[in-house]
């Protein structure tokens, strides 16, 4: 009895702050808690690893039985889980919302995750996701669906624009956006023709020809894209590949802001071998594979909140010589976490409840 005591009190402030956002019974709670902390220990989604990584005085095959348990049977509440993962952005207003999708498979089984996240000093924070249940990309429907809810959740008055690549094009997603006075930045494929007010078609290959590398081209009007009116801008990169984005407004900056959209992509690596191997699960059930999504994204946060916090408060990352970060800032957290939980010294338990803290909406 004494030993269970002791687990409780080593993490008591994570379930107390877990539990003021999470109305489920008390054990749900520090169930959700030792998950987080054997993802961030041992780098995995593997139930088996967890289950050796998971504080408790139950043997290895109780712990498995019950991390099996909650995934086949207990529901998730996303909307709840992303109300929590919005408490925690580090600044709720003028957000650049980043769409994506990332994908792999497993057996013959297709996991395909439709991400909405934040941006934010280098790195997209998770916050809602739709499991699409096809091979893919998504479609209009779905993307419409996705930025309906988030409106629903937090209103619209919070997004300053939204970043997306390629794939994430098409008329009605467009006209979508503009009707609901969305800006955005979206890239568009080289092959794709413009029309003129006046009528006259061009492809948008040609417009950039002339274009030197790294130089950045804003077509002075207004032109069609399909039946939608956008602006177009052009940078000539290496290789003769062009980079073209499509704006809604603020064109002077649309390459610039458009540029924040591959920070979706480095937390997606974060989520897979950089950080939590989210690859190694063997979920195949998408419901399944949807509650996975929301554990791990609420361990990235932490460990975000924890690295940005040591940076700005106790120990800056150091700066290498071509001038960027030794290591991110989700890199840093992990790191700090880890040491906090497994090197045990004299003041383990007052470091654990520093970290703790963090993953709070306060």
């Amino acid at each position: 009895m004494a030993n269970t005591t002791k687990v409780e009190d080593k993490y008591s402030v994570l379930v107390s702050n877990l539990s003021v956002h999470f109305p489920w019974h008390k054990s749900r709670i520090k169930f959700l808690g030792c998950v987080i902390i054997a993802m961030s220990k041992l780098h995995t989604v593997c139930f088996e690893r967890l289950a050796e990584g998971f504080e408790s005085n139950a043997i290895v095959a109780s712990r498995l039985r019950r991390i099996q348990r909650f995934f086949a049977t207990f529901i998730v509440d996303n909307d709840l889980v992303a109300h929590f993962l919005f408490a925690l952005l580090p600044h709720q207003t003028n957000l650049r919302i980043s769409i994506d999708r990332t994908n792999w498979q497993f057996g013959k089984t297709d996991i395909n995750i439709f991400m909405l996240s934040v941006c934010y000093e280098g790195m997209a924070l998770p916050l809602m996701w739709t499991m699409l249940k096809k091979r893919g990309n998504s479609n209009s429907l779905e993307r419409i669906a996705l930025i309906e809810r988030f409106i629903r959740l937090f209103g619209k008055a919070c997004i300053h624009d939204l970043v997306a690549d390629r794939e994430f094009i098409g008329d009605k997603w467009f006209r979508y956006l503009q009707k609901e006075r969305i800006p955005f930045h979206i890239r568009v494929r080289e092959n794709l023709w413009l029309t003129k007010i006046n009528g006259e078609r061009l492809k948008i290959s040609w417009v950039a020809q002339s274009q030197k590398i790294n130089e950045v081209y804003h077509h002075p009007k207004l032109v069609y894209l399909d039946n939608t009116l956008v602006y177009i801008s052009i940078i000539r990169l290496k290789g003769n590949e062009n980079l073209i984005v499509a704006s809604y407004n603020n064109q002077e900056n649309s390459i610039e802001n458009y540029k924040d959209r591959w920070q979706i992509e480095t937390m997606f690596k974060a989520f897979k071998t950089n950080g939590f191997n989210l690859e190694d699960t063997h979920l195949s059930e998408m419901e399944r594979i949807d509650k996975l999504v929301a554990l791990v994204s609420i361990a990235f946060v932490w460990a975000y909140k924890v690295g940005l916090h040591t940076h700005l408060n106790e120990k800056p990352i150091p700066i290498k010589k071509h001038g960027r970060r030794a290591y991110s800032i989700f890199k840093y957290g992990i790191r700090v976490i880890k040491d906090a939980l497994l090197n045990s010294r004299d003041n383990q338990i007052s470091q654990i409840n520093c970290i703790c803290k963090l993953l709070s909406c306060t």
